[in-house]
């Protein structure tokens, strides 16, 4: 399997697992109103994750996103069990994105040659 197989695998897998957080929000989020408001956002990301997964090359920037994105979520996270301000069964939350961040980030599609470098990079 090539790199950019992997990346198509692991989009889907990724897609389907954060559009799979619509159950816990229709569970939990008439009680949680910040959960609910947390998970719409990762459902709609999973749905664009899938929509990503058919050319990865031209979805970047959303890949980049859900990379970096996940990896400050699990440094947050981590931060607020150390400090006792969430549970440590939130832990399992912080190792799954931070391997989420990890592996989109190592298999990200490379800058297409002849693509302009953005005003902020240069």
């Amino acid at each position: 399997m090539n790199r950019e197989q992997a990346l198509k695998v692991v989009l889907v897998v990724v897609g389907l697992i954060f559009s799979a957080l619509v159950y816990p929000l229709v569970v939990f989020g008439p009680q949680q109103p910040a959960v609910a408001m947390m998970l719409s956002v990762y459902i709609t990301l999973g749905i664009f994750l899938l929509l990503a997964a058919r050319d990865p090359s031209a979805n970047r920037s959303l890949i980049a996103f859900t990379a970096w994105s996940s990896l400050v979520h699990a440094g947050f996270m981590a931060f607020q069990v150390s400090q006792n301000l969430i549970q440590r069964g939130e832990l399992v939350g912080v190792v799954v994105l931070a391997i989420i961040g990890v592996i989109l980030l190592v298999l990200a599609p490379a800058k297409r040659t002849g693509e302009r470098v953005s005003a902020v990079a240069a």
